[in-house]
């Protein structure tokens, strides 16, 4: 198939109102060329990769699997699961899996609604599901989202989870954000993926966390996998998510409820379950002599559906995305399967897959992203295909994530006001009750003087500081946190706008009630 082409072709069937083509197959696999001995000096050498890892970033706990020729080969934790504390990590403590939750829910939906339940219309199963677009309302299908090829703009929803707001909420008011073209345009969205699943859930007549368990989770006997944030809290074997503080040092600051994108990011499982996914994946969906997921259905989130980094070089390879999972092709011409999980406050995972090989590895870690769990995988694979680590992943995946956590972060230093900034009105000047049809009621409460922001269904509280003029700042809180953002009012005191909440001009709250004069 040309990734390019079927992109281009959904771009003008959706022109023309008709329905998209489905992919074709990926071309078949090249015969295997790694052997028991190659693999093998790979696992031999991964308590040294691991080790070497967690030395150089101080990451308290990892758990790694790795499955070839549908056997475990190997299933081990290392360090600890909580910083300042012996309890150790092992096979069957239990992490967050971040979006590795993601190829698990295409596992779940494979499972329940087979090849046929992947180009099912969303909308009718989903109460209040609409995107901006009505026709595209109509047409967006669970293979859709799942591929991120709605239209949605990059995380949509994102910050109202961060908010406080529940998933029947975010779900309901994704049709204020703007869209970009349906089927020829990709942005990666929890909340997309997360409205596709509920839709599969809705239809059988369960909750999504059910439907996890009964499809996939209980016939597979992955005990310790669940999609409530409820069993990871309560495990007795668990690993506390890990954020890095000023001095270097970890410490377990946050407790990262994800019940919201469940089927996105809420996943939480331990090495040793994860082992007995990946060889149900690299099986076709059989485990132990019996068929628990569909084999073609399963096949089919293997395909390439969205072109989600073109090339950026002329010997630059395209990078896909499946229906959950990150597509690629190698030099060698092997399909590579692979996802990454991260939270910023505190998740760390990764899952590769040569299908051709027979061969894949899951790591997981206890902490927000530093380049661990993709460099333990990547170090593996060198070695199993040229008994040498090709480069120093760690500093170049840490990069990554830096960078995208800076793109994030405003131009504006709002620690440092002008020397010439010009002074705030009086306080009772912005008291008041604003409302956003996104985001929702937002209230500035004035106290001696003093300004506070109230945001969310529950309220959360931001001490607004002085900057210029009309002009205010607050420090992010939550998963998406962007260190300080500004709070602009109009001089006429009827609106204001909060910087980081407004990526999509949806960030503008307008006052309810008089204006203050």
């Amino acid at each position: 198939m040309s990734a390019l082409g079927w992109i281009a072709a959904a771009g003008l069937t959706a022109l023309l109102g008709v329905t998209a083509p489905g992919p074709s197959p990926p071309p078949p696999q090249p015969p295997p060329q790694l052997d028991d001995a190659e693999v093998r000096r790979a696992v031999d050498r991964l308590d040294g990769v691991v080790e070497s890892a967690m030395r150089r970033t101080g990451a308290p706990g990892v758990a790694v699997a790795v499955v070839h020729d549908g056997k475990v080969v190997h299933l081990k934790g290392y360090g600890v699961r909580k910083a300042g504390e012996q309890a150790a990590v092992d096979a069957d403590t239990v992490f967050q899996l971040a979006s590795v939750s993601k190829p698990i829910a295409s596992t779940v939906v494979s499972g329940a609604v087979g090849v046929e339940g992947w180009s099912e219309p969303v909308a009718p199963n989903v109460p209040d599901f609409r995107l901006k677009d009505p026709w595209v309302t109509s047409q967006v299908t669970v293979a859709d989202l799942f591929s991120h090829r709605s239209g949605l703009p990059d995380h949509a929803g994102d910050l109202l989870e961060d908010l406080g707001h529940d998933r029947a909420y975010i779900l309901s008011h994704l049709r204020y954000e703007p869209l970009t073209p349906f089927r020829a345009s990709y942005a990666y969205t929890n909340f997309g993926l997360t409205a596709a699943a509920q839709a599969v859930a809705d239809e059988k007549g369960v909750p999504w966390e059910k439907l996890a368990a009964d499809t996939l989770y209980k016939p597979a006997g992955m005990n310790s996998t669940s999609s409530r944030f409820e069993d990871y809290a309560k495990a007795a074997n668990r690993a506390r998510g890990h954020v890095r503080t000023g001095d270097g040092t970890w410490r377990p600051e946050f407790l990262r409820n994800p019940d919201a994108q469940s089927p996105a990011g809420g996943v939480s499982s331990t090495a040793r379950d994860m082992a007995t996914w990946l060889r149900l994946q690299l099986a076709d969906g059989k485990l132990d002599g019996r068929q628990i997921i569909d084999a073609e259905a399963l096949q089919r989130t293997h395909w390439p559906e969205s072109v989600a980094s073109p090339p950026n070089a002329p010997a630059g390879r395209t990078g896909f995305y499946g229906l959950g999972w990150n597509v690629s092709y190698d030099d060698q011409g092997r399909l590579r399967l692979s996802h990454t999980g991260a939270f910023a406050q505190g998740a760390h995972t990764n899952v590769t897959m040569l299908p051709g090989e027979q061969l894949g590895i899951v790591v997981l870690t206890n902490t927000s992203p530093v380049g661990v769990a993709d460099a333990v995988a990547l170090d593996f694979f060198d070695i199993a295909q040229t008994g040498e680590i090709s480069r120093d992943w760690i500093p170049l995946v840490d990069a990554l994530y830096q960078q995208e956590a800076d793109a994030s972060r405003s131009k504006t230093d709002y620690a440092r006001p002008p020397a010439d900034a010009t002074p705030a009105k009086d306080s009772a000047t912005y008291a008041g009750t604003y409302e956003s049809d996104y985001y929702g009621r937002a209230r500035v409460v004035a106290d001696e003087g003093a300004l506070t922001l109230e945001l969310g269904p529950k309220p959360q509280t931001y001490r607004l500081t002085h900057y210029d003029g009309d002009t205010f700042s607050f420090r992010t809180a939550g998963e998406n946190a962007v260190g300080l953002t500004g709070v602009t009012f109009t001089p006429d005191g009827k609106s204001f706008t909060v910087e980081y909440l407004n990526t999509e001009g949806l960030g503008t709250f307008t006052r309810t009630g008089a204006t203050p004069r």
